[in-house]
């Protein structure tokens, strides 16, 4: 399989936490959704200047806190076909399950030994993150004087011969493999074609290592950015906050798990059928008594950046095509039925990174009103 860091523009880190200030990546290459409303126009020019701003004048801190989160039920769902109910209930109902038999997928032993091998990045010193690790947007490090993280692609590729990340690449193979099959099932299971099919040029994989902080209110920090699926796999018992359609919830997957999210690349994909968690799941490290630093791998199946994002046919549907048809003067009749235009993932990837948590929700000015 192709590595997916070929799929990735290389856009070079911001500097946020100060030093020399780096030019700013350039603007996107997809032409940017024309905007119709002063108030998409004031947002557009807000996040211009926080992207635009030097680290001295920049936002303080980009970190959001969870102000509060219901304990909410995980549903559970196998790779039988038996379960194909349970996943449809699951993806439509909520966003996220649990997959209760990735044990059968994901090696014995060999989450503990990336997750050790990730820890050990958390002990590089700042000049070795910052040249260990390829700085093409979004992979490298990210420097954030609570919660730092990396980005890797899904051969954790690094620049150094000294830094071996074997179990890790192996790792991230194998939940991309669980969430490949995922999609498969979830496609299956709802009756549409296929998007990744089996060209590994039509997805990206990146695998985000975030350090968790002993806190009463956990935080995201980093980790912003759009995603079909999210996993992470369950090394041991602990409570994750999601930012879920209906607000923020506490989830407890059961070890060796994989708690599985989806994101707003398949809610588009749907048409708004399925319900999404905004970003990635957050540990509420608070509960550790273990004084010793802890790491959280996230591995997200996105999109490459030169991607259009749109809803997708049915199978049943007269022409097998993977978009709706759409008239060059927007104004087709397939408008009638999609709840979302079509935008540019790049487009859209760089708002979500950088904007974060300060605006609404960013797929807003995507959709279809009726």
């Amino acid at each position: 399989m192709a590595s997916s860091s070929a799929h990735l523009n290389h856009h070079h880190l911001p500097n946020i936490n100060g030093g020399t200030t780096a030019a700013p990546p350039p603007t996107p290459s997809c032409a940017h959704p024309s905007t119709n409303t002063k108030s998409e126009s004031t947002a557009d020019a807000l996040s211009l200047l926080f992207n635009r701003l030097t680290p001295n004048l920049s936002l303080p801190n980009r970190r959001s806190s969870v102000l509060s989160s219901t304990a909410a039920s995980l549903p559970t769902v196998t790779f039988s076909t038996e379960s194909w109910g349970d996943l449809v209930s699951a993806a439509t109902e909520f966003g996220y399950f649990q997959l209760a038999d990735s044990d059968t997928i994901i090696p014995s032993g060999l989450a503990e030994a990336a997750d050790s091998e990730a820890l050990s990045l958390l002990e590089l010193s700042e000049e070795e993150k910052e040249t260990t690790f390829p700085k093409n947007w979004p992979l490298g490090y990210e420097a954030d004087a609570e919660t730092p993280s990396f980005c890797l692609d899904a051969d954790c590729t690094t620049e150094s011969g000294e830094v071996k990340l074997s179990s890790l690449c192996e790792f991230t193979r194998s939940l991309e493999k669980v969430g490949l099959k995922t999609v498969e099932m979830l496609v299956s299971a709802l009756g549409f074609k296929n998007p990744f099919g089996y060209d590994s040029t039509r997805f990206s994989t990146l695998m985000w290592l975030n350090q968790d902080v002993p806190d009463d209110k956990p935080a995201i920090t980093n980790g912003f950015y759009p995603f079909v699926v999210c996993l992470q796999y369950q090394i041991r018992e602990q409570k994750y906050s999601l930012l879920s359609e209906s607000g923020w919830l506490s989830v407890s997957p059961r070890v060796d798990s994989i708690l599985v999210t989806l994101g707003d690349i398949a809610q588009v994909w749907r048409n708004g059928e399925l319900k999404r968690v905004r970003y990635r799941p957050v540990v509420c490290s608070g509960q550790l008594d273990d004084p010793r630093k802890s790491v959280t791998m996230t591995l997200m199946l996105t999109l490459p950046m030169d991607s259009m994002v749109s809803p997708l046919r049915d199978i049943s549907d007269g022409y097998k095509e993977e978009e709706y048809a759409e008239d060059e003067e927007g104004g087709s009749r397939s408008d009638e039925r999609k709840g979302f235009k079509s935008f540019c993932f790049e487009d859209y990837a760089w708002r979500v990174y950088h904007e974060r948590l300060f605006f609404k929700d960013p797929l807003d000015r995507y959709r279809i009103k009726p």
